[in-house]
């Protein structure tokens, strides 16, 4: 199985991206649109919420009712992602140790997370004149 995202740019730093019958719009400079890092980090909180709810029932935690993730990203001098932070809140009463456990769970669950890894490299191709 594989996913396909189309990814068109007419002009300047704004693309349209094709997700399946979704249309979705980035814009490096932030300015039209969410900037690519910010798209990122709410790919990954995204990813998280679903990670969390099965963490939590796998981990004895129960229905989490509510979640609200803020994801904050920590630029470094480049303006690249150095670090990403995450306070959750869920609305179930759930200790700090069980919290933990599900944290934990949800880490290995997320498929954002599992893809943001040095090794993980895009293979590319280039034609020019293609239009």
């Amino acid at each position: 199985m594989a996913k396909q995202v189309t990814t068109v740019s007419e002009e300047g730093y704004s693309a349209t991206n094709e997700i399946r019958d979704f249309e979705t719009t980035i814009d490096a400079t932030g300015e039209e649109a969410p900037d690519t890092l910010e798209a990122l980090l709410a790919a990954y909180g995204s990813c998280y919420v679903p990670a969390l709810r099965v963490g939590g029932q796998q981990r004895d935690a129960g229905d989490l009712g509510r979640i609200e993730i803020e994801t904050s990203g920590d630029l470094n001098d480049d303006d690249k992602l150095e670090s990403i932070r995450f306070d959750i809140r869920v609305e179930a009463d759930v200790d700090d140790e069980t919290g933990e456990k599900v944290v934990e769970r949800a880490f290995e669950l997320c498929k954002v997370h599992d893809a943001l890894k040095s090794e993980l490299h895009a293979e590319t191709s280039f034609e020019g004149g293609a239009f």
